[in-house]
Formats: structure tokens, sequence, C-alpha cells
């Protein structure tokens, strides 16, 4: 089978567990890196023997690409996105897919218009913990959800912040510890309730941080149309990166997760454990941060095996859609002041 030819846009802290990905699979070649910083772009691209530029324009025009990957800040995830589908370039783009939840619509839209496909990075849903807790809910082995929650406790310092002149802004960043730490746990309980939103009641603020314009906390409850009920609860000025928690109180059991190690017990007294198992998981090099996970690689795979096999990746821009509404709606609730009503 012949191999995808694969660039990446953006060569900051999320490259290497992309780079490191599409070096590690046999089914695709890192053959371009992209960055405006032009030492950044040259010293990745020796690292991955592959050429480099400083223009994704130029990228486009002069390379032959199946696919790229998005790895920006997040104000230009939709632009980049929207002009490799015109040019029929399948698109993997980190998350979120953009800030609005219109620029993300249209990503979807113009992918399909131009028969492309769109991918968005969550990860933490390919965790041996999350595959644990989604088989045993879609089996009926844990009987309905009746309620869950969430809590996000990070570190985000003001040199955090300092050191990027997009995060913390609404402008680029798009806002605070929602959508860019809380992201993907509020995306694995979106995905483990499987039920459409019936509402978001929201707040948010900036509790601990001078210099930032955005969010470092929120809390809220997210209720779906299933009956489900669930609270969340994110800050990211606590004094380290404390593992994130999931519970789900069931009709026939509780189902916890604490950073990536899931446990189910059921009333019937029988208990489940999945946990990352070090000789099944790929281990990235120096560079990446442990609360990334271990699973961009499965992620990455499944959506390159969905290319070559004229098949949908299990994480489609329509289903990334879902989430991005959900964020969208929890800061619309938080700025109003209000509850927001889905239709």
């Amino acid at each position: 089978m012949t191999k995808l030819k694969v660039g990446i846009i953006g060569c900051g802290n999320i490259f290497p567990m992309h780079a490191q990905s599409v070096k590690q699979l046999e089914n695709a070649e890192l053959v371009a890196v992209c960055d405006s910083k032009e030492e950044r772009a040259k010293e990745k691209a020796a690292t991955y023997n592959c050429r480099y530029y400083t223009d994704y324009l130029e990228l486009f025009d002069k390379e032959e690409l199946d696919v790229i990957h998005i790895c920006l800040p997040h104000y230009l995830h939709a632009p980049v996105a929207i002009e490799a589908a015109k040019r029929k370039i399948h698109i993997l783009t980190e998350k979120p897919m953009a800030i609005a939840y219109e620029d993300a619509l249209e990503m979807v839209n113009t992918a399909k218009a131009n028969n492309v496909t769109l991918g968005v990075i969550f990860q933490n849903r390919y965790n041996p913990g999350s595959q644990l807790i989604k088989k045993m809910l879609e089996s009926g082995e844990l009987g309905a959800i009746k309620a869950g929650k969430l809590t996000v406790t990070w570190d985000r310092s003001d040199d955090y912040y300092l050191k990027s002149d997009w995060k913390g802004t609404w402008e680029k960043e798009g806002g605070g510890v929602i959508i860019d730490q809380a992201i993907h746990t509020m995306d694995l309980m979106r995905w483990f309730v499987d039920s459409e939103i019936k509402y978001i009641d929201a707040t948010i603020s900036n509790r601990a941080h001078e210099i930032i314009e955005v969010e470092d906390a929120a809390e809220g409850v997210i209720a779906y149309k299933n009956g489900v009920v669930t609270a969340f609860h994110a800050i990211n000025y606590y004094s380290y990166d404390a593992p994130v928690e999931i519970e789900l109180h069931c009709e026939n059991g509780i189902a916890k997760m604490v950073a990536d190690r899931a446990s189910v017990k059921l009333v019937d007294g029988r208990e489940f454990i999945a946990e990352n198992n070090p000789a099944e998981t790929f281990v990235y090099d120096s560079g990446v941060k442990s609360y990334w996970g271990v699973s961009h690689i499965k992620q990455i795979n499944n959506f390159y095996n969905a290319l070559q096999n004229g098949m949908e990746p299990e994480i489609t821009g329509e289903e990334a859609l879902k989430t991005q509404k959900m964020i969208c709606a929890i800061y619309q609730s938080g700025k109003e002041k209000q509850r927001v009503t889905f239709q």
C-alpha cells in the first residue's frame, strides 16, 4: 500500500506527538514541516529528515500532500483547514476545531464539499480506561447513567502565559481553562453520555491570574436530552496538574476515571480496571507532557487507516463539532450569565 504523504504545520509544543507518531507508523511518511519561525522549522526538518517551509501556502503549492496535521494556535485552525480542504488535502487538526462554532461548521462543510476527510484530535478517547467505560456503557452492563461529574484542577501560571503571544486572549486562544485544558475531559463526558444536549448553565471567571483576559475557572451543569445531568468544575490556578477525575453514577454501578486509570464497580460485586499497559504503549521521546497521554498515535493510525480503506475515521469533523458546540455554549452561558437551551 502506498504511504500517505504527510505535512505538519506548527512546530511548537504539541508537534512531537504528531511527528513521532508519523515516524513510527508504516502507512505514512512525513515529507515536510512548516512553522513561521524559520529556525524552529529548520531544526525539526533536520530531526525528521524532511523539507521545511515558513509559509503554509508555499507548502501547499510545492508539496503533493495527502494529509496535513494542524498544530497551530487556535485562531489559525479554521483558515488553514479550510484552505487545505479547498486543495483536496485531508486534514487532522489539534483541538479545538476553531474558536467560533460558525468557523468549525465551515470547516466541516468545506471538507464535505471537496470530498476530503476532516479529523480532530481527541486522543484520550483511545486510552484503555476510556475504552473500558465506553464498552461497558454500550453493552448495557453498567445500565443507564443517572448522573456524572468531572473535575480538572491544573496549574497554568502567569509565566506559562507570558511564553506565548496568543494564549490568554479571547481573540487568539478563544478562552482559557475550558477550551484549552478541560476540553478533553468535557469531550469524554459527552462521548460517554452519548445524547444530545438539552441545556448548559455555566459560570466563568478569572480569579487568580493578573495578565490574561480569559477564564481560569469554570463550573456548571450540562443536561442531556436523555435525562442525564452532569456537573463540571475546572480551574487552572492549582499548585500542580492534579489527575483529572470523571465519575458516572449508573444503574448497575459506578465508573470512575482518575487520570488514565479507570475502575468500574458493579452492584453485583464485580470490579474492572483498565490503565495504560507499558508493553502496549508507544513511548514518546523527551519534550512531551505526561498529561497529553499516550494515545495520539492510536488516533492518527485510525485516521490513516480510514483514508487508505475509504472509510470514515472514528472521530470525524461532524463528531468533533458536537463538542465544539458544547464548549461555545459554555462560554455563551458564562458571558451572558444565563442558561443556554439547545433546540
